[in-house]
């Protein structure tokens, strides 16, 4: 049976993994039509089967692996697919996206979804092979690294090309920001999805597919391909974006954020780092970078192989580290050995961590042994900032759950409560989880973007550069002269609620689509006008020509993330910040003096959204409007609707 739309397989996998029972499945048309794909369809599934007394670690809760209706197309860069399920770090709506060409091979092997459920009696994973699936016995993968478990299974596949997303012995350890990689060195990194996945004792999936991606119009989305290629290495911006990316990657921001006084640095006390060349762009590249690499449909090849030739940690090879990654185990531990940097994140991918959490907790356990909170005998070492070498042992105790190790694998928020003695002030966390490489006090948006967050402290739900970059022309364009001045200042407060609210759902259409935000991020951005194109060439689906449907589509799908949490019982209490960036004032650099103005942000941020500014609650209005009255029937129901 044809399904009704293209850029879709029509159909699903549903795996019991307490029975051992796969399941094919229809893709559901209302789904491709309400919440377009990827982590809008995830929330429509994970909201309607996964009540608030399923615990994360429980064999009810879901663990989604999601593609979108771009995935796998010639569109660029559609190399991802994104994790959902309810987080063991945080408690609440878990989410994860990866690049590379995992998603892509879904798609060819024919399924747009994959939803398990249940609790294998024994390890296994689940093999995928043009159509078929079944799940075989994973008994001499536990253990094994990500890396040894891609190697044996290319193996047993016969086939290097055959795409495996796994987790390593952290997530079989259930480390609470466990990740899930997938070829290697990509990583549906946050919120803790591999300890999900080692939950329900499923150590991989391993995919090879065959099939085509059918599109509505390809002249179409060939033609919106080409502009997009032009749009991404062409012009001032454009060319200055490729040429940054494609020479150092993502560790280009190191200086530039240091610029400007953003660089998370001593567990987020500042946002200037001394040492920032030792850590920086110029040395990666000079030093260290051996090759590139790039998602599918991507000419940026932002990925960088790093080796390092000599010293203690000679022989370290892996992709990156990242921009949050040198942020988190770097900067943010005054680390500026950069060699120890590159084995801290190696061991990261080989075990399956999640590396701005995992520096989250390496940080938080120096600030706390600075301030005697925890003593060299319960850390087993001393632990003074700078210290790359005790980092990376850190980093090997919380993989292995050794030691101390194995209270910050629970995360720094319950490691600070079990601590006590004030360390609850260090814990550098929104929601349960710990804040990525960003400084609210220097960029107040951003500030705002960690508390909104519906995953906690992250910054890719909602992260504006265009107040970050003043980029005047495309500030005018979208929001007017009159704000023009006010939005591109990144101390200022004021718009940032209607800046924040306008990016967290542009941001739910790249997520449902899937593609890199790259392509949003920057100026000249992609915006709502332009998925209005992409969207009924790639599916057919007229009524998406309509900005106006876009952008329904996208505030349905924010709202229904948000009821998951509000279901769990989260309101405006939850969207808060540390007291490090409400209280302390900003010591040094362009921002000195300056804390993180929230309450106008968040009131403004809630009135845009059509929430109740006093509670943070939603209104029964405003989910009708998106057409989710049965949300706002469950939430009246329990309470938790205004």
């Amino acid at each position: 049976m044809t399904f009704a739309y293209k850029g879709y397989t029509g159909k699903y996998l549903r795996v019991d993994l307490s029975r051992g029972k796969v399941v094919e499945l229809p893709l559901k048309k209302e789904w491709a039509r309400n919440y377009i794909g990827g982590s809008g369809m995830a929330a429509r599934i994970l909201y309607d089967e996964v009540p608030p007394e399923v615990e994360p670690l429980s064999p009810r809760n879901l663990l989604i692996f999601a593609t979108g209706p771009v995935t796998g197309t010639v569109y660029p860069p559609s190399g991802r697919y994104c994790v959902v399920t309810r987080a063991p770090l945080t408690g609440i709506w878990g989410e994860a996206h990866s690049g590379g060409y995992f998603g892509p091979e879904l798609k060819y092997a024919g399924y747009d979804l994959v939803v398990l459920q249940g609790r294998s009696v024994k390890p296994v994973y689940l093999a995928i092979d043009d159509g078929r699936a079944e799940l075989r016995s994973a008994g001499k993968l536990w253990g094994k690294n990500t890396a040894e478990t891609t190697d044996i299974l290319e193996e047993e596949f016969g086939d290097p090309q055959v795409r495996v997303a796994c987790i390593g012995p952290a997530g079989e350890r259930l480390v609470k920001f466990a990740c899930i990689m997938n070829e290697h060195s990509r990583a549906a990194g946050r919120t803790g999805v591999g300890a999900v996945m080692g939950s329900k004792n499923l150590k991989a999936a391993a995919v090879r597919g065959s099939k085509a991606v059918e599109v509505a119009d390809f002249d179409r989305v060939w033609e919106l391909t080409e502009e997009a290629h032009e749009r991404y290495t062409g012009g001032e911006w454009g060319k200055a974006l490729h040429d940054a990316l494609y020479r150092y990657g993502t560790p280009g921001l190191v200086s530039w954020e240091n610029e400007i006084g953003r660089l998370p640095t001593k567990g987020h006390y500042t946002g200037v780092f001394e040492y920032a060349e030792d850590i920086g762009p110029d040395r990666f590249e000079r030093e260290f970078i051996v090759h590139r690499r790039s998602c599918m449909n991507c000419r940026m090849q932002c990925k960088k192989v790093s080796y390092v030739r000599s010293g203690p940690y000679a022989g370290t090879l892996s992709e990156g580290p990242e921009y949050e990654t040198i942020v988190a185990l770097g900067s943010n531990c005054l680390v500026r050995d950069f060699p120890a940097i590159m084995r801290a994140n190696q061991l990261c991918n080989l075990y399956g961590m999640d590396t701005i959490s995992c520096g989250g907790a390496v940080s938080f356990a120096m600030e706390c042994f600075e301030r005697g909170a925890l003593t060299e005998r319960e850390l087993g070492m001393p632990l003074r900032w700078g210290d790359g070498d005790a980092m990376v042992n850190l980093v090997e105790l919380i993989a292995s759950r050794e030691g101390i190790g194995d209270l910050l694998a629970e995360g720094v928020r319950a490691a600070a409560k079990r601590i006590g003695k004030g360390s609850e002030r260090w814990a550098i966390h929104v929601k349960g989880l710990e804040v990525s490489g960003q400084d609210g006090r220097s960029h107040q948006s951003v500030g705002l973007t960690h508390a909104i967050s519906v995953i906690g402290g992250a910054h890719l739900r909602a992260l504006s550069s265009l107040d970050e970059l003043d980029y005047r022309k495309t500030i005018i364009e979208r929001y007017g002269k009159a704000r023009a001045k006010e939005l591109g200042d990144r101390l200022s407060t004021k718009y940032k609620g209607m800046l924040v609210k306008d990016v967290e759902d542009l941001y739910a259409i790249v997520d449902a689509l899937i593609t890199c935000k790259y392509g949003t991020m920057w100026p000249p951005a992609f915006y709502f006008d332009d998925y209005a194109k992409l969207l009924p060439a790639v599916t057919g689906i007229e009524e998406f020509a309509s900005v106006g449907e876009v952008r329904a589509a996208a505030e349905r799908m924010v709202n229904l993330k948000r009821a998951f949490n509000v279901r769990l019982g989260l309101d405006r209490r939850d969207d808060a910040l540390p007291e490090r960036f409400l209280k302390e004032q900003m010591p040094d650099g362009p921002a000195k003096g300056k804390v993180v103005d929230l309450k106008p942000m968040l009131d403004e941020y809630y009135r845009e959204r059509g929430w109740d500014v006093r509670t943070g609650l939603q209104r029964r209005a405003t989910l009708q409007k998106f057409g989710l009255d049965d949300v706002a029937r469950d939430l009246a129901k329990r309470g938790k609707l205004r």
